[in-house]
């Protein structure tokens, strides 16, 4: 059986979050609870954001909670077969371009962060993508 991910990303403000990531990124708001979190659906996994204060600050863990050492950041991968369209998309929404599009052997790639400071790469692969870099072994 294959592993099951979900992905988590925490947002101060739960309705900018699914805003942004809906606008900006394509994926549907499939269901919030009332805990103050809601679960987004289009992407291959499913991604749940988190409303309120962050868990962490930076890279270093809110001192006082108890979940400091579990809730890290994490930095998400977004394929696109256009990445032109999809950096103006993102950016429209609210993202911030932190890193004009660059060419690489395997395709292109942006820089980018959600309203919220979370970082994010939008990629367009190449024909072979990756496995243009085993000819380098």
């Amino acid at each position: 059986m294959p592993v099951e991910l979900h992905v988590y990303i925490e947002v101060p403000d739960l309705e900018r979050g699914i805003a942004f990531y809906r606008d900006g990124l394509g994926l549907s708001l499939r269901r919030t609870f009332d805990a103050g979190w809601a679960e987004l659906s289009g992407a291959t996994v499913p991604v749940f954001l988190l409303g309120g204060t962050p868990r962490v600050s930076g890279s270093a863990p809110v001192p006082a909670d108890p979940f400091a050492r579990h809730w890290t950041p994490v930095h998400l991968d977004v394929m696109t077969d256009d990445l032109d369209a999809a950096v103006r998309r993102a950016v429209g929404a609210g993202a911030l371009l932190e890193r004009e599009i660059r060419q690489r052997r395997w395709g292109r790639i942006a820089a980018l962060s959600d309203p919220f400071g979370n970082a994010f790469d939008l990629l367009e692969m190449g024909p072979r993508g990756y496995d243009v870099l085993l000819d380098e072994s």
